[in-house]
């Protein structure tokens, strides 16, 4: 089963200001705002929905597609999937903008001051997922990430004219959606991820209840946080997960993209979709448990000792011979 993850590709610098910005700030000059904070520390972590996804896959032995859009600076971060095992031939790179970036400062008090650089990221609408398929002999499936959103909404037309399954997951980009458009990316998927607010966003700026949307997807995937995870189909029980006890809960960022990772992998190897729901909620664990989206480091029996203890012998014999 060959698996496209379209989405954001994107580098965070992450700085850290001891002192506090309320300090720095005078109240009758903030008009004339001009400021440089002399920090103390730089994390430079890798992200993006897109890329965070294909790397929990590609964690897990899937090969996942990558498809987005980078900047020429996209080299080191490249390489870092490739050995991890993601195909990132696919990624469109840019000739006159940088990969995404996210820049952030944060002061004592944890308040923090950031900006956003979309950049090579508007071009992902360029992106014809037919030359994907095409490559690689067909996709089974495509993970619309949140993106570009008019990158979001031509891979989803693309998608329903070629037959081509999708998985519509908005994350970030619902909040700048109207309901039009939220409609136009769901209607058809095989599978609709969102987390439990998210949830409820999706019915109010739609319209539609839950029961209408059901009836417009294949399967409804929601995240509970600590209560793990929900899958519903239209006229049947749904399936509930729960989540496996974590060592510590360090930096949640990241975790929800572990699931998606997980929960498609078990998708390509073909167990139920309670037994991807699990493996996508133990790589989550993994997730939280570490500093950054990217971090975290999959060991094959390390892994399948945590599975066992959370749900079972029997589900680990499920999947085990899988997991390389």
């Amino acid at each position: 089963m060959r698996i496209a993850v379209t989405g954001s590709i994107a580098t965070d610098h992450l700085m850290t200001f001891p002192g506090r910005f309320a300090d720095q700030l005078v109240a009758d000059q903030l008009h004339t705002v001009s400021l440089s904070f002399l920090v103390d520390r730089l994390d430079v972590r890798r992200g993006g929905v897109g890329a965070n996804v294909a790397f929990g896959m590609g964690q897990l032995g899937t090969a996942p597609i990558l498809v987005g859009a980078a900047g020429s600076d996209f080299g080191d971060y490249r390489a870092w999937l490739d050995r991890h095992g993601v195909d990132t031939a696919s990624v469109h790179i840019s000739g006159t903008q940088h990969t995404a970036r996210f820049v952030c400062t944060t002061d004592a008090d944890h308040n923090q001051i950031g900006s956003f650089y979309a950049g090579a990221m508007s071009e992902a609408r360029l992106i014809e997922l037919k030359t994907v398929a095409d490559r690689v002999g067909g996709l089974d499936l495509v993970l619309i990430g949140a993106d570009d959103p008019e990158a979001m909404l031509r891979h989803t037309e693309e998608c329903r004219t070629r037959s081509i399954p999708f998985a519509a997951d908005f994350s970030q980009q619902i909040a700048r959606m109207n309901g039009d458009e939220i409609r136009i990316l769901l209607d058809g998927a095989t599978y609709l991820f969102s987390n439990e607010y998210e949830k409820g966003l999706i019915e109010t700026k739609t319209g539609w209840t839950d029961a209408e949307i059901l009836a417009r997807v294949g399967h409804r995937v929601t995240t509970l946080g600590a209560r793990g995870v929900r899958i519903e189909r239209s006229g049947q029980d749904p399936v509930e997960v729960g989540v496996p006890e974590e060592t510590a809960k360090v930096d949640p960022t990241g975790v929800g993209d572990a699931f998606r990772a997980g929960f498609l992998s078990g998708l390509v190897w073909g167990v139920s979709l309670e037994r991807a729901a699990q493996v996508g909620c133990m790589l989550a664990t993994l997730v939280i448990e570490t500093l950054g989206t990217q971090e975290y480091e999959l060991h094959r029996s390390h892994f399948m000792d945590r599975f066992t203890k959370a749900y079972g012998e029997e589900a680990a014999a499920d999947f085990q011979h899988h997991l390389v």
